[in-house]
């Protein structure tokens, strides 16, 4: 029988998680829109770097517990997507579609676990 504790920590992490990986995309798809208006806004990867190390943390939790391993495959891959697109954007100044895509992988993995373990 599965602890109440460690279910009711997952389902905290998992709502921590869609949250998260929702404001992220936001911010992600309205922050280039703002950067052309005249109102002194520039790029910065340091919000993206710290969205990345949040998702991180979440993420990490998650595969280390008791989840379904098609769960952990979703979000490690979609972590490793975000992650990969933070790095080019800070080094390389590379924009690319993989946040978007590790972004939703974010908030389907997520869902999908908080899914699972509201139905046990």
């Amino acid at each position: 029988m599965k602890n109440p504790a460690t279910k009711k920590s997952t389902a905290t992490f998992d709502i921590l998680g869609i949250s998260t990986a929702t404001l992220c995309l936001i911010h992600c798809m309205i922050f280039p829109l703002l950067t052309i208006l005249p109102i002194g806004l520039s790029d910065n990867c340091i919000i993206d770097v710290l969205f990345a190390m949040i998702g991180l943390v979440i993420v990490s939790k998650i595969v280390m517990s008791n989840a379904s391993k098609q769960i952990k495959i979703i979000l490690a891959t979609s972590m490793l997507l975000v992650v990969t697109n933070v790095v080019l954007e800070a080094i390389f100044d590379i924009h690319s579609v993989l946040l978007f895509i590790g972004g939703f992988g974010m908030i389907i993995g997520h869902f999908l676990n908080f899914k699972a373990h509201r139905n046990t």
